[in-house]
C-alpha cells in the first residue's frame, strides 16, 4: 500500500506547493490526479517518487519510506526522454542490466511484443513518431515490473486519435502485473478511462479537495451515459475547486478508506 501522511512541500524560494495531502492508495489501483494550474499535482508527483523530497509528512510505499528514487517506482514524463545513442531495444533494457542478457533480451523481445513495436528494436529514437516514442517510454517503465509507476501527463503533446491508443496499450500493460498506477492530466477524458479514482486538488497550496470514484467496468464506453455522468462529476467538482469560497476537503476521509 501506498501511504501519502500529512504531505507538505515548500521549495527554498518560499514557494507552498502543497500542504497536508493525504491518501492511501491500495495495491493495483488506477488513481488520477486532476486539478487547476499551480495546485501541486507535479509536484506530489515529484515527491511520491522521491525525485523531491517532502518538507512536512512523509511517504511510504509498504514498509519503505520514500525520500529518494526508488527501484520500486517508476514514472514517465510528458516527453519520452529516451537516450538518443541507444536504440529502441537498448532504451527498454536499460533499466535491466543487472539480469542475464538472455533474460533481459527475452523481457525486451516481450514488451515491444506488447506496444507493437517489435520491428521497431533496432531503430533510433530520432526516427520514431511522437506515439511510437512514448510507447518506448511506457515499456521501458514498466518492463522493470515496479511496484507504483507514477505518470506527468505522458500523453499531452500527443493527437486526440493517438492519445486514445496510447491508453488502450497502457492499460492493457498494466493488466498484466498490475501496478499501482498515479496519472497526473488536465483531461477530464483521460482521467475517466483509465481511473479507478479521480483525486480533485485545490490549487496555492495543493490540497485534496474531493475523491469521485469511477464505477464503471473495462473496457470504457466514452459515449455511454455513465461515463457521462462521471465526467460531468469530475468537472463540477473541478470547478467548485477552483472558487474561493468552496470548502476544501482537507479533513475528508484518505483514499481507500469508508468506501
Amino acid at each position: 500500500m501506498l501511504i501519502l501522511d500529512r504531505v507538505g512541500k515548500t521549495y527554498p524560494n518560499g514557494v507552498h506547493a502543497l500542504e497536508n495531502f493525504s491518501a492511501r492508495i491500495q495495491p493495483g489501483e488506477i488513481v488520477a490526479i486532476i486539478g487547476g494550474s499551480g495546485c501541486g499535482k507535479s509536484t506530489l508527483l515529484r515527491t511520491i517518487s522521491g525525485l523531491d523530497r517532502a518538507t512536512t509528512g512523509s511517504v511510504t510505499l509498504d514498509t519503505i519510506s520514500i525520500a529518494a528514487p526508488h527501484e520500486k517506482v517508476g514514472i514517465i514524463f510528458q516527453e519520452p526522454r529516451l537516450l538518443p545513442w541507444l536504440s529502441v531495444a537498448g532504451n527498454i533494457g536499460f533499466g535491466l542490466s543487472d539480469l542475464p542478457a538472455a533474460e533481459r533480451q527475452q523481457r525486451v523481445a516481450r514488451a515491444l511484443a506488447r506496444v507493437g513495436l517489435s520491428d521497431k528494436a533496432d531503430t533510433w529514437p530520432r526516427e520514431l513518431s511522437g506515439g511510437q516514442a512514448q510507447r518506448v517510454a511506457i515499456a521501458r517503465a514498466l518492463v522493470p515490473s515496479p511496484e507504483v509507476l507514477l505518470l506527468d501527463e505522458p500523453f499531452s503533446a500527443l493527437d486526440a486519435f493517438t492519445r486514445a491508443d496510447l491508453q488502450d496499450h497502457l492499460l492493457n500493460l498494466w493488466a498484466d502485473t498490475k501496478p499501482t498506477l498515479i496519472l497526473v492530466t488536465h483531461d477530464v477524458d483521460e482521467a475517466v478511462v483509465l481511473a479507478d479514482r479521480v483525486i480533485v486538488m485545490r490549487p496555492r497550496p495543493g490540497r485534496l479537495f474531493e475523491e469521485i470514484k469511477v464505477d464503471l467496468t473495462r473496457p470504457r464506453d466514452r459515449a455511454s451515459t455513465a461515463f457521462e455522468i462521471v465526467k460531468h462529476q469530475v468537472l463540477a467538482s473541478l470547478d467548485r475547486s477552483l472558487n474561493r469560497a468552496a470548502r476544501p476537503a482537507d479533513d475528508l476521509l484518505t483514499i481507500g478508506e469508508g468506501i
